[in-house]
């Protein structure tokens, strides 16, 4: 009993050391495996803000000044061509230069190119007017006029873009220059809904913005 006891005597009096060795040696696993600790990133190349504009919409690099874009169709300066509010809803249209998009139906893929005569890619953005969150899930109707003339009334793709998430458009094709009204009809988004968004966007709204249009100068 007393070499037993002696023992659990020197082992109590070793434990502190040990532990203090054991920690030591997990410390410098731990340096080794993951480096010095240091949280900070870097931006990566996604992260940039090359894709953006003042206009909060896209910049594809088609400004007032570029040349002309893929299939010879002008450039167009981003132009804002309405903000409303409904309920909280920001709904905004913007007019950029034509782009190619894919259409994906969930088992084919087809591109549509912008024809010669687009006078511009029309992109209608929803967000909550607080907090700037997109709201997805609804559909915009896009009625174009001039007087009794009407060049555009369809329904607006819905879309994604890295660029500036989901949204709605299509290509739009003007006579000419002049002064024109734009009527969306944004339908009520369909999906469930946390609390805060119970009890508005439960029909459909249409707000009319007048823009002034005029067409690219031929280079």
């Amino acid at each position: 009993m007393v070499k037993v006891d002696r023992l659990r005597s020197q082992l109590r009096r070793a434990m502190p050391a040990g532990f203090l060795l054991l920690g030591v040696l997990i410390g410098a696993l731990l340096v080794i495996a993951f480096g010095s600790g240091d949280t900070t990133s870097t931006p990566s190349a996604t992260s940039s803000s090359a894709g953006n504009s003042s206009s909060g919409g896209m910049n594809m690099g088609t400004g007032a000044t570029s040349g002309a874009s893929a299939g010879g169709i002008k450039p167009v300066p981003m132009q804002q061509l309405g903000v409303a509010d409904w309920q909280g809803m920001k709904i905004t249209a913007d007019a950029m230069t034509p782009v190619p998009f894919i259409v994906y139906n969930g088992t084919t893929s087809q591109e549509i190119k912008p024809a010669k005569n687009t006078s511009f890619h029309l992109m209608v953005q929803l967000n909550d007017a607080q907090t700037g969150v997109v709201i997805p899930y609804a559909s915009v109707w896009a009625t174009v006029t001039k007087g009794s003339a009407m060049p555009f009334d369809d329904r607006l793709w819905p879309m994604i873009s890295r660029y500036m998430g989901p949204h709605y458009g299509d290509d739009v094709s003007l006579p000419g220059a002049g002064t024109y009204k734009l009527t969306l009809l944004v339908s009520p988004p369909v999906s469930a809904r946390h609390v805060e968004y119970q009890n508005v966007w439960l029909k459909p709204h249409q707000v009319t913005f007048t823009f002034h249009w005029a067409a690219t100068p031929a280079s």
